[in-house]
């Protein structure tokens, strides 16, 4: 007589074994009609699932956020009965829900066209009018290999015969005559997965990512709960195209890269313009929080990699070199140097806590495939830091490292900030005992400064947990930036130690730390953020003058000067060209502000103001445009110049 908790924390008491489908029912219809999966003792499960023993159970419905990787998956395998329906022959091979979508892996002979995934969009849509009954089955496994194997699908004999160990069962999922290996859970039939779906694209795959195996095509989706969701992520789509950093940062004459330097940024002036106001502000704010800023070499020794334990986990994308019968790594991250530069002299714990920063430029070989702008590069540079501490000084170094990122976050105009808490992984240094304490005391840090967090068991470092820090930026697209580490284990493994108060030597604690992360990447998230119109403070060029005839060419010469000579960034355009033309072309390349001269302005000592969104703020003094253009550049754009 199994007894089933609620969220709410209310029980229901039953006779007999029973579904997540019956207790649905027993709390009322409409309920029972929505409901898609259950959550038994935090585990998803299928409406059909039998609860025999006393459980809590949530009800999922199409309002859960779980709900959404439900629909997705399912409409993975509504896309592929719709493929295997159309085009008989073709195989199946893996199928998964994926962040904001699905995509499935198909072996054909033939290639799929665009007008082919009309076809198939069109039939995903008849399936789901049919309103197939989804049900699980549970097959031996010799028999599942005997029926896939009849019916042609080699590749899920494979991942039958590879996965699945001698004697277990197979999970099956069924809709209509169609069937697919899969673990499930799934929506109770076709018809629940509604109208918020849309094919997107086709692409390459190899069989298991191995360039060894065959190529299979593969259709990405998006599903959503509904057609109203699928519009605004569309849009959403849309926006993101048209904020392509690197189509803005070819008009805004920012940045290249070519053939001959795959993953490496070419910086022109405007591009190299905001890359140093970003290093100049954050050079700032860690002085202030009484860092020390170092530099270290690029090329180091195989064996300082080999003893920080980073050659064993990462030389896979390390670039190396040779020089007289020696290996050396181009350096990939900068932790083993920093320790390096603390090893320097004795320290006492009189010293704690250091803090060693550094614009660290590092190197991966990443594969060329995954290269995009400035977003994924081979060499990038990061506002890298480490704080050598005791173990007493742990949770106020981590608790002062958050409200300097929120800080940070927050003149850079990010209010969103989500945290994530990584625990240990599998593969791993250190003692069980050192993870522990070093768990607990984030732990301890991000409940003291009551802070929402999710856990992510298993995703910290090979040397020690960590907290993730994400922004969501304006189109709701979450970017992973900020990160502090606790490492137990390094500092040891090099050697590192204090003198304590009682003169004993021991091993300082290490935290691993950035605010921004890499800052080519951060840039591109700032060019798509504000669709190249970046604040004021942050603006390769703050104003252009431009004047409507040679006569104002003088006065516009001395109106950049002095505008140039108080710390702003302006430039003139004296060119013979129309006003208009000007206006239009500057504010292409989203300049803050336009100063715009003719005769009158030139008598009068003044500049005619226009802003890049078109708002004219009409005639200012050079004295009064000055001041309002450094409070705006100050304030981060909290204060905007005003007519």
């Amino acid at each position: 007589m199994p007894v089933v908790t609620l969220p709410d924390g209310s029980t229901r008491s039953f006779d007999q074994a029973v579904t997540v489908h019956d207790v649905a029912a027993d709390i009322g219809p409409g309920l029972a009609k929505a409901a898609l999966a259950g959550k038994v003792n935090g585990q998803l499960v299928d409406t059909s699932y039998m609860i025999s023993a006393d459980a809590e159970l949530a009800i999922i419905t199409s309002k859960n956020e779980e709900a959404l990787e439900l629909m997705r998956h399912d409409a993975a395998h509504v896309m592929a009965q719709a493929v295997q329906e159309l085009y008989p022959g073709t195989q199946v091979t893996i199928g998964p829900a994926i962040l904001d979508g699905f995509y499935y892996d198909f072996a054909r002979d033939e290639a799929f066209t665009p007008e082919d995934l009309e076809k198939i969009e069109k039939r995903m849509h008849e399936i789901v009018v049919r309103d197939l009954p989804i049900e699980r089955q549970v097959w031996d496994r010799d028999e599942a290999l005997r029926v896939f194997g009849e019916i042609g699908e080699a590749y899920k004999v494979e991942i039958i015969d590879d996965i699945i160990p001698e004697g277990e069962e197979v999970s099956v999922y069924r809709q209509g005559e169609w069937f697919d290996v899969c673990r499930g859970p799934h929506l109770p039939s076709t018809g629940k997965l509604g109208k918020g779906f849309k094919l997107m694209k086709l692409a390459g795959a190899y069989w298991r990512g191995d360039s060894n195996n065959p190529m299979l095509q593969r259709i990405y989706g998006t599903a959503w709960r509904d057609k109203k969701e699928l519009k605004a992520y569309l849009h959403r789509l849309e926006e993101a195209e048209k904020r392509d950093h690197r189509k803005l940062g070819k008009i805004m004459d920012l940045y290249h890269t070519q053939e001959e330097a795959p993953g490496m940024v070419f910086w022109h002036d405007n591009g190299w313009q905001v890359y140093l106001v970003i290093q100049d502000y954050i050079r700032h704010m860690l002085r202030q929080q009484g860092y020390q800023e170092i530099h270290t070499p690029q090329i180091i020794d195989r064996s300082l990699w080999e003893k920080s334990g980073h050659w064993e986990k990462f030389s896979a994308d390390m670039f190396t070199t040779e020089s007289e019968n020696r290996t050396y790594a181009i350096k990939p991250m900068n932790c083993p140097a920093h320790i390096q530069v603390f090893n320097q002299g004795l320290k006492s714990y009189r010293d704690l806590p250091l803090r060693l920063a550094e614009f660290g430029s590092c190197t991966r070989n990443e594969p060329s495939g995954t290269l995009h702008g400035l977003m994924r590069v081979r060499n990038f540079v990061q506002d890298d830091a480490h704080i050598f501490c005791t173990e007493a000084q742990i949770e106020g170094e981590v608790s002062d490292f958050i409200d300097l990122l929120y800080r940070v976050y927050a003149d850079f105009g990010f209010e969103a900030v989500s945290v994530k808490f990584s625990t240990r992984p599998e593969q791993r240094v250190g003692e069980d005992v050192l993870w522990d304490k070093a768990e607990a005391a984030l732990q301890a840090v991000l409940d003291h400064k009551q802070l929402d967090w999710e856990l992510q068991p298993g995703e910290g470092a090979f040397y020690g947990p960590k907290i993730e820090f994400n922004l969501k930026d304006c189109l709701e697209r979450v970017w992973q930036l900020g990160t502090i580490q606790l490492d137990f284990s390094m500092p040891g493994r090099l050697n590192a130690h204090y003198i304590a108060e009682d003169g004993s030597k021991q091993v300082p604690v290490m935290l691993h730390r950035a605010i921004l992360g890499s800052l080519e990447r951060f840039i591109g998230i700032l060019i798509e953020h504000y669709a190249g119109s970046l604040p004021l403070w942050l603006a390769p060029v703050q104003a252009v003058i431009l004047n409507i005839t040679d006569n104002q060419a003088d006065y516009a010469r001395k109106v950049e000067e002095s505008l140039n000579n108080q710390g702003l960034r302006v430039k003139s355009d004296l060119r013979n060209e129309k006003i208009g033309f000007k206006i239009r072309e500057h504010t292409i390349k989203r300049i803050p502000y336009l100063l715009v001269i003719g005769d009158r302005e030139a008598e009068a000592g003044t500049v005619a103001v226009r802003t890049r969104s078109g708002a004219d703020l009409g005639s200012m003094p050079i004295g009064q445009l000055a001041e309002g253009l450094k409070t705006e550049s100050a304030s981060r754009g909290r204060t905007i110049l005003e007519g």
